[in-house]
């Protein structure tokens, strides 16, 4: 692995990966563990399990995830960049909170499409003891979640939730007496599986892994269709997430999603002008040579954003 310079000052993967203290607190990962060209220590990314072993490893070590899992070919994060997502977020709520992050269990947090990993919750539990609520439309990908949930004894801090109607997002989901301080949401990047699937094979292709001996996986980080794409693709969700939000205007005090494309940041704002935003960023991120952005939005004037916290309203 190469440095990673980007990441956010607060990530805890900054640098290279310490892979004795990872075997030690994971002895399995040692399975897979081999010296790149460079001579360092790495695994083989193009080995779905060992990536999910990884993963494994470094949610114990540098987590205290005693119990993580998930099924055959579903979403395998990467996890410094969800750990950057949920950083960004917390400067956001901090901007309102006199430049102090808030922390604890009055932090109340909606991760739209929680997927089988639970990685959102875990990490922005971990970093900040917020309480999440996490949604999917994914019967599979919930239970995955509630496993791990379980497992590592997170029952209170972490809640699960089935979106019924999968034309939805919000709609539906939340109830009226809920408010949340923040939404996160990782959309579907492609708009069919076709696009997926070559997306992958350019991304095999630029990493030079491409073997006519060997066979490699579609995705090496797995992932399922509704993870991987919607109709019409980020923009699309995105917008629709846009859409939906201004229903609970008064129940959330910032809505956010990464958005992977920069090119469908214009279309995401005419939306967000449109729905009547009251405040919208745009912050961008980097994790080594991946690109990509949080854009985040509130209806709420300065003056209420800034009172959020006075007037309890997080603990609502």
């Amino acid at each position: 692995m190469t440095d990673k310079p980007t990441l956010h000052p607060r990530n805890r993967h900054q640098g290279r990966y310490d892979f004795p203290s990872l075997i030690k607190a994971h002895p399995d990962l040692a399975r897979f563990t081999i010296t790149n060209p460079h001579g360092k220590p790495s695994i083989d990314f193009a080995n779905p399990e060992a990536v999910r072993v990884f993963n494994r490893a470094l949610l114990k070590a540098q987590y205290g995830i005693q119990h993580w899992d998930i099924p055959a070919d579903y979403l395998c994060p990467p996890i410094p960049g969800r750990a950057d997502y949920i950083h960004v977020a917390a400067d956001l709520l901090a901007t309102d909170n006199a430049g102090e992050i808030p922390k604890g269990a009055q932090v109340r947090a909606l991760d739209i499409g929680v997927g089988a990993n639970c990685i959102y919750p875990l990490l922005g539990h971990s970093d900040y003891r917020w309480r999440f609520l996490g949604s999917d439309i994914d019967p599979v990908a919930l239970a995955s979640a509630k496993a791990i949930v379980q497992a590592n004894g997170l029952g209170k801090a972490i809640a699960l939730r089935q979106q019924a109607n999968r034309g939805h997002i919000l709609s539906g989901l939340l109830q009226p007496e809920e408010r949340f301080d923040l939404t996160l949401c990782n959309p579907p990047f492609h708009a069919s599986r076709d696009e997926a699937t070559r997306g992958s094979q350019r991304k095999w292709k630029n990493l030079g892994k491409q073997d006519p001996k060997r066979k490699l996986p579609l995705l090496n980080f797995g992932g399922q269709n509704n993870e991987l794409w919607c109709e019409g693709g980020e923009i699309r969700f995105v917008t629709q997430l846009v859409s939906e939000s201004v229903q609970y205007a008064g129940s959330v005090l910032w809505f956010t999603s990464l958005v992977s494309k920069a090119s469908n940041l214009p279309g995401i704002e005419a939306a967000l002008k449109k729905a009547g935003a009251k405040a919208v960023r745009v912050v961008e991120m980097g994790q080594g040579q991946k690109q990509s952005r949080m854009v985040a939005w509130s209806f709420h004037d300065e003056a209420a954003r800034q009172g959020w916290y006075a007037q309890g309203r997080s603990q609502a």
